[in-house]
């Protein structure tokens, strides 16, 4: 009984790691994703959707391959190595003999060292590249989005999916794949060393492999639950970060600090608990892994110690002590590519989970593309037309109805109505921001759909109420960082539309610096770098969606002079409240609820004492009560 007692220590050892696991799912099981939106992928269509950024690089993989093989051989030999010098240190032994076998362990180790560190700079290069491609095409893909769906993607989200979830996968092509393949290798190449040095204790060590292969699966399942938790839980909180950092300024305000402290505390909260979690499942298979690696060095020393010391024959085979120090070191070779797996394996299921987000990102099917046969427009006349048009952007509740008219090329034409009446929605619907559901838009008498998207939004020129302008330079806003333009060129621009005159007042004239969102200029001199923006890339048809809004009146002054000299340019759509600003217009269109009402001139709409005349007489009474 004595005998078999170790053996039933290990057993039950082994029976309470097994329960842990069994508990430990149940747990994690029952826990929802109450974050995740996006579609569980199976590992296979991962791993295939991954190798095409792989493939143009397989030469360097199988460059890193055969090195990875030439590292491997110190691993297998050098126990056999140690064997055979412990029994020669036992035995009677010419010293040269002990020095060369000394010298050919140091080789090995050498050789493996150099091989180790070309295969890491070949691996670092190669997962560079991978990266920098996978996260240009998710850009790219993301641009290709419509408003619409841009709309209904927090941009938090976005950025956690192009930075963070792109360096995990990185992270896979550079280390993780690799040295499981080595570890792969390794165990099987260790397995049949032991094989060929004793097969009798090798059966033994792998009577604890069923164990291992257990708690493996079940550690797969529950690290990519895990791991999905945390990348659902941090994608949350960049996402609320990124939202109220904008508008800090607003929470400040109205004193909403405390609020979206607690916002954020249980973001960070739910965030924290997803990571314990995560270290829960990993702090138990790791110790279990370990567990089995002694569980089955004490077997070997029990069975190889009575064996040696008793010199009794083990399932038909002699255990010497060289066969014991050899086999020792196997085993410790044999367990630790399974630790180191189980770490790798940690971090390729944060690979994985991450893919799943970018794919989920990569699977969002652009709304509007353009049509196979679209063609280029090298240039518009810019005549435009809108025929029986009705939209809607949710199903049924339309937003225009029926909208029809003509704009003739160089015209100049103004939409007013109240808000939500639908003139900026037909200044989106011309730039094909949004795809119509009745009805025909024409360019020059082409249906836009019949145009290439990127070609028709090159003859459009628009300049909204909120400028937005990036970090970087006034010179670098302007141009959009597009090569070729001089700067007699830009000045030219600047002239044209005014801004100069605020420009030539800066030290840094056209390399001030600009910060976040242009928050170091006024919104008058943020209109007045739109429109020389607008501009320098001479554009047939120029877009003002309530351009003159929230500016000062010397601005405006400014502003109304450049629009005067733009109109020569194309032509205009303007939309504009201030029913001042547009009385020069070719034509005005008033609209309401998405339909046309009126349309003409200032004077003609006027003298129909209709909406149009109502709205001008409100606005020109509350003026002159201001001014009184």
């Amino acid at each position: 009984m004595r005998e078999y007692l170790p053996i039933l220590i290990m057993g039950a050892i082994i029976g309470t790691f097994t329960v842990l696991f069994i508990v430990l799912w149940s747990v994690v099981k029952r826990r929802k994703d109450v974050y995740s939106t996006d579609r569980h992928m199976r590992d296979g269509e991962i791993l295939s959707r991954l190798s095409k950024y792989a493939k143009p690089f397989w030469k360097q993989f199988l460059l890193v391959l055969f090195i990875m093989l030439a590292s491997i051989a110190y691993s297998l030999i050098s126990p056999v190595l140690v064997g055979r010098i412990e029994e020669l240190i036992k035995a009677d032994f010419p010293l040269e003999k002990l020095w060369s076998m000394v010298a050919v362990y140091a080789a090995l180790l050498v050789v493996s060292m150099v091989c180790t560190y070309f295969e890491s700079i070949i691996l670092q290069k190669v997962g560079q590249k991978i990266l920098s491609n996978l996260r240009q095409d998710l850009f790219t893909h993301i641009e290709s989005l419509s408003h619409d769906q841009l709309n209904n993607i927090p941009v938090g989200k976005l950025v956690t999916r192009v930075t963070n979830d792109t360096n995990a996968i990185s992270m896979m092509f550079t280390n993780i794949l690799v040295n499981m393949v080595r570890n792969v290798f390794i165990l099987f190449g260790v397995l049949g060393a032991m094989l060929m040095v004793n097969y009798a204790l090798t059966l033994m060590v792998l009577c604890f492999v069923p164990f291992l292969v257990l708690f493996t699966v079940i550690f797969r399942k529950l690290t990519r639950r895990a791991f999905r938790r945390v990348k659902d839980c941090t994608t949350d909180i960049n996402t609320y970060l990124s939202e109220n950092l904008s508008g800090i300024k607003i929470t400040q305000v109205f004193n909403r600090e405390q609020a979206k402290m607690d916002d954020f505390l249980q973001r960070s909260d739910a965030l924290k608990k997803a990571r314990q979690q995560q270290m829960y499942v990993f702090g138990i298979f790791r110790p279990t892994v370990y567990m089995l690696f002694i569980s089955s060095v004490m077997c070997l020393f029990y069975v190889g110690s009575r064996g040696y010391i008793h010199n009794t024959v083990f399932l038909g085979q002699t255990i010497t002590s060289g066969t014991v120090v050899t086999f020792y070191l196997y085993i410790s070779k044999f367990f630790d590519p399974i630790q180191t797996l189980a770490e790798q394996f940690n971090m390729l299921q944060s690979a994985f989970a991450s893919a799943e987000k970018i794919f989920a990102v990569f699977d969002m099917a652009p709304e509007l593309v353009d049509e196979p046969d679209a063609i280029e427009l090298d240039h518009i006349e810019g005549e435009i037309e809108f025929k029986d048009v009705w939209f809607a952007y949710e199903p049924g509740e339309w937003v225009l109805k029926g909208v029809s008219f003509h704009v003739a090329p160089r015209q100049t034409v103004a939409l007013v109505g109240s808000t939500g009446s639908g003139k900026s929605t037909i200044l989106s619907l011309i730039c094909r921001n949004y795809d119509i559901q009745k009805g025909q838009i024409l360019i020059d008498g082409i249906d836009i759909r019949h145009i290439k998207i990127a070609s028709l939004r090159r003859h459009f020129g628009q300049m909204l109420q909120d400028v937005f302008l990036f970090s970087g330079t006034i010179r670098s806003n302007i141009v959009l960082r597009e090569e070729g333009f001089t700067d007699e060129q830009i000045w030219q621009a600047c002239r044209y539309v005014n801004a100069d005159r605020f420009i030539n007042k800066l030290d840094g004239g056209l390399d001030e610096i600009v910060r976040e969102r242009g928050n170091n200029f006024s919104a008058g001199q943020r209109q007045l770098l739109s429109f020389a923006r607008t501009v320098i890339h001479r554009p047939e048809v120029m877009i003002l969606d309530e351009a003159t809004a929230n500016i000062d009146t010397e601005t405006e002054i400014l502003i109304q002079e450049s629009l005067e000299k733009m109109k020569n340019i194309g032509t205009m759509l303007i939309v504009a409240h201030r029913l001042s600003t547009i009385q020069h217009a070719d034509n005005i269109i008033l609209l309401s609820h998405g339909e046309i009402l009126e349309q003409g001139t200032h004077q003609q709409l006027l003298h129909q004492h209709g909406r149009y005349y109502k709205l001008y007489m409100l606005q020109y009474e509350t003026r002159e009560k201001m001014g009184a």
